[in-house]
């Protein structure tokens, strides 16, 4: 912990911080005191996300004021922590990024924070993904708005849980298949939430879960 103190000390230079030797744990995400006091300085911003340190870096990922350069930088970091701030805090974090922290960490907190991002890709994910042999990707081809009945009503009968009830919820699912998912126990409460679900349905969904009217 005292190397690693010593390596955060702001005025060190460069080379002298990549020859201390530190460990920083593969989740850490404490941030760092002048980097967030710097979150808008250019100059503060620059020192950090060319740093050897992983947590400086982490820290200015968390930055929404990256220039384009930097953006590019941590988008291409090996460290797995710095790309996934990115989807979380930057407004102009790629596609590419935004996907691969979607794909890593699954229902998370931040992967549902990527797949809220405005450049999260909608168009598409169907035609790349709904074959795709991982289900946590088969559940992005829900998401594209061009796919239709039939391939939400195939991924309905997905063997991934997730993908089923993300179909399940979806209004292009056809009607007796939405009917029949409200009988089964993994699909009933996601087809009940179901926008397209006809008002009489939903009526008796609210009565079989005892909502009172």
């Amino acid at each position: 912990m005292v190397r690693l103190a010593v390596s955060l000390r702001p005025e060190l230079t460069e080379d002298r911080r990549r020859a201390i030797d530190f460990t920083v744990a593969p989740h850490a995400r404490g941030d760092v005191d002048w980097v967030a006091a710097g979150i808008a300085d250019q100059g503060v911003l620059r020192r950090a996300a060319t740093s050897a340190h992983p947590l400086l870096r982490r820290a200015v990922a968390r930055s929404p004021h990256l220039p384009p350069d930097l953006l590019r930088i941590l988008s291409a970091d090996t460290d797995a922590v710095v790309r996934t701030h990115l989807a979380v805090h930057h407004p102009d974090t790629s596609e590419e990024v935004l996907l691969s922290v979607y794909a890593r960490l699954g229902g998370t907190f931040s992967a549902w924070m990527a797949t809220g991002h405005p450049r999260f890709p909608r168009e598409g994910l169907a035609a790349r993904y709904a074959d795709h042999a991982e289900g946590i990707h088969r559940q992005l081809a829900v998401r594209d708005p061009h796919a239709g009945p039939e391939l939400i009503e195939r991924l309905s009968h997905d063997p991934d849980v997730r993908t089923r009830q993300a179909a399940a919820r979806d209004p292009r699912l056809p009607l007796p298949r939405l009917l029949a998912a409200l009988t089964q126990p993994e699909l009933a409460s996601n087809a009940g939430a179901n926008p397209a679900l006809p008002p009489g349905e939903t009526a008796a969904v609210m009565d079989g879960a005892g909502v009172p009217a």
